[in-house]
């Protein structure tokens, strides 16, 4: 357990020092765990999240096409004309990608958005690295606000037997959805004020771009509605979510082509997939894969029980509190899934209601990923976009945004949710 924790530090240590070659030091790491047993061969597969991987390969791929049409300008130029100024521009995008992502998975929300916010930043001669993040960290916040924003929520409402309304309403309480959004409300004013000096006004526009091809937006609103289709059907394969963004890529691909009659138009919309942030995330997972093989998050999992010392506020303050620091660090699925039986276990020896615990468990889980930039695949994916513009973001450009947006939007939840159901 002791040389998996140690090379699992020295990789992130090494990520955040050499921010661009994140790729290459995660696919590494990887390589070191599975050569040196510490992820047996048997468990590589299991290990990697093939439904997230085959959503951004699909999703990218349809952006592209998206992007190619020219909407994201026309959708730019009609926000520019509602708002004041580009601080506004700013807030009022992260707030529409958190809705987004309270009923589509983060990857697909932020692959949607970043479009029209780099549109914006193109026109107005603005750096783009803010908004993206904000784009990113609004989505993260809503995963936990209904059964279908997030795959840690699946698991808890599975674990509970919760249905969508559950999230809003669960056990004669204002369920967990109202602690995400009051949450998002005061984050939103983070944002706000992160975003103070940016006051110039906007002319408004007077011709509006021309839309090329309507299709890959058909295509887009597609994912989304279908997505949230399929969040409602019991028992789908793991890949679900996937095989549904890439086989509207295709079409799309397929529809290009009759279009055009170019081979050539196969080739452009790959060409866009960032390949560099798929083998980030690949190395990623083979780690947490290892890590997890070794025991190493159930360890910390028994460590969080005891530290609870019996008591429900001080376990709950522990959860809330070590789910936001771990999921830092380490992708909150494998670490949800271990602790919610865990939790289980705990409530049931001390004889009280586990519903403080669990959702004290997804609010944190799910922003602690907010806190660096390789916390969250929807980072991870954010970062990726402004590389392939040509930006570089530092460390530090994602901690000013990230880390007050967390805890803007984790402390009213973490009040909420024990006042609610801790009381």
């Amino acid at each position: 357990m002791i040389p998996a924790i140690i090379l699992f530090a020295l990789t992130y240590i090494l990520m955040l020092t050499f921010s661009k070659y994140r790729p290459y030091i995660a696919l590494g790491s990887a390589l070191i765990f599975i050569v040196s047993g510490m992820l047996p061969l048997g468990d590589i597969f299991a290990a990697i999240d093939f439904n997230v991987i085959l959503m951004i390969v699909g999703t990218m791929g349809i952006v592209s096409l998206f992007i190619e049409s020219k909407m994201p300008a026309l959708l730019a130029d009609y926000i520019m004309d509602v708002v004041p100024n580009i601080k506004w521009a700013a807030v009022s995008l992260a707030l529409f990608a958190g809705v987004i992502s309270a009923f589509v998975d983060n990857v697909a929300t932020v692959l949607m958005v970043a479009p029209v916010a780099l549109e914006i930043c193109k026109k107005y001669k603005v750096n783009p690295v803010p908004f993206i993040i904000s784009i990113a960290v609004s989505s993260n916040l809503q995963g936990a606000a209904t059964l279908v924003g997030d795959t840690t929520a699946i698991m808890l409402g599975s674990a509970l037997d919760m249905s969508f309304l559950d999230f809003f309403w669960y056990k004669g309480k204002l369920s967990i959805f109202f602690a995400v959004e009051l949450g998002a409300v005061l984050s939103a004013l983070i944002l706000a004020f992160l975003f103070r000096k940016e006051k110039d006004p906007v002319p408004k526009t007077q011709n509006k771009t021309v839309v090329t091809n309507y299709v890959p937006t058909i295509l887009l609103v597609g994912v989304i509605v279908l997505l949230i289709c399929a969040s409602f059907i019991p028992n789908k394969i793991a890949i679900t979510n996937g095989l549904i963004c890439c086989a509207l890529f295709v079409i799309g691909l397929v529809i290009d082509l009759l279009q055009n009659k170019k081979l050539s138009r196969l080739v452009n919309p790959i060409k866009e997939i960032d390949f560099e942030t798929i083998g980030l995330l690949l190395g990623l997972f083979l780690m947490i894969g290892g890590i997890s093989a070794q025991g190493v998050i159930d360890a910390m999992a028994n460590l969080l029980a005891k530290m609870g010392g019996g008591n429900l506020f001080v376990l709950y303050t522990v959860i809330v509190w070590a789910s936001v620091l771990i999921s830092a660090f380490i992708d909150n699925i494998p670490y949800v899934a271990t602790m919610i039986p865990v939790i289980a276990g705990i409530a049931s020896s001390l004889g009280v209601d586990p519903t403080v615990l669990y959702f004290g468990l997804l609010s944190g889980a799910t922003l602690g990923g907010n806190c660096t930039p390789i916390g969250a695949s929807a980072n991870i994916t954010g970062i990726g976009i402004l590389r392939k513009e040509g930006h570089t973001v530092k460390n530090s450009d994602f901690f000013k945004i990230g880390i007050p947006f967390t805890l803007a939007a984790i402390i009213p939840a973490y009040i909420y949710i024990w006042l609610v159901y801790g009381i």
